[in-house]
């Protein structure tokens, strides 16, 4: 992704938004940079968290030569201590976490008859269990504020399954019913909480839109074509400001209309 270009191209909306602190866990590459990307346009600063250094690193010097305030934090959410830096980080440099975005994931997909018992540890600690502790964290900095917003990214997989889809389809599955939980549980202090489930984004890992591939799956999106990272960016901005200050617990699907078809066209159930 040319970060110039996508940062240029895009139309701050949410003034509201100007000078507010937000922590993105994966926030280097793919659909936690188009997140990124977009909070910084909106005047954000942001502490961006991934495990791949190389990344972090030339993502921060961009947005920061293109205006940005952002900092980057080394390290892998498997680990409790990590975390808990992560969130210190934020308070040291901004004294505030005004918005969570936990994007991190390890996106892997297994059969279950296959073997699979370290990916399935991998994926219950990095996929639950860190943006567990992440909004456990956040919601106490932002309960001492008086509010504040978490977004979990999901993926349509928590309410529809992929083929093959263990043991992450499990995972966003368990993503969601966090986001309800956390959102009763975390509304008496003005935390709202919600998810995004993305459908089919195109990252740095998707092929060209004309490769073979992509053009069949295209084919069976209504839309027809896959997302930009741009557009998830965009819900969580909404997410975030105040023109979303009545929705709490929900799972907002960005998947081109996925989820809502029953079978693709030409397939007859």
């Amino acid at each position: 992704m040319e970060i110039k270009a996508e940062f240029e191209k895009i139309i701050p909306r949410f003034p509201e938004l100007d000078g507010q602190v937000a922590v993105v866990t994966g926030g280097a590459k793919g659909i936690g940079l188009g997140i990124v990307i977009r909070l910084v346009r909106e005047g954000m600063q942001v502490v961006i968290a991934d495990m791949d250094r190389q990344s972090l690193n030339t993502t921060v010097e961009s947005l920061i030569t293109l205006g940005g305030t952002v900092y980057g934090h080394p390290g892998n959410l498997r680990d409790p201590r990590f975390i808990k830096q992560l969130f210190d980080r934020a308070i040291e440099e901004f004294d505030a976490v005004d918005l969570l975005v936990n994007n991190a994931a390890d996106v892997q997909r297994s059969r279950l008859l296959d073997e699979h018992r370290d990916l399935l540890d991998l994926q219950l600690e990095t996929n639950i269990r860190g943006p567990y502790l992440c909004s456990t964290h956040g919601a106490r900095i932002m309960q001492q504020a008086g509010g504040g917003n978490i977004i979990h990214i999901s993926s349509v997989g928590g309410l529809r399954a992929h083929w093959k889809g263990v043991p992450y389809d499990v995972t966003k599955g368990a993503i969601d019913a966090m986001t309800r939980a956390m959102a009763i549980d975390l509304a008496e202090y003005n935390i709202r909480v919600n998810a995004i489930a993305p459908g089919a984004i195109r990252t740095e890992r998707t092929p060209s839109l004309e490769h073979p591939i992509v053009r069949e799956m295209s084919q069976n999106i209504p839309l027809k074509r896959f997302g930009q990272v741009s557009e998830i960016g965009s819900a969580v901005a909404f997410l975030a400001s105040p023109e979303a200050s009545y929705i709490t617990g929900q799972i907002i699907y960005v998947d081109g209309g996925i989820v809502t078809q029953l079978a693709p066209p030409g397939q007859k159930l």
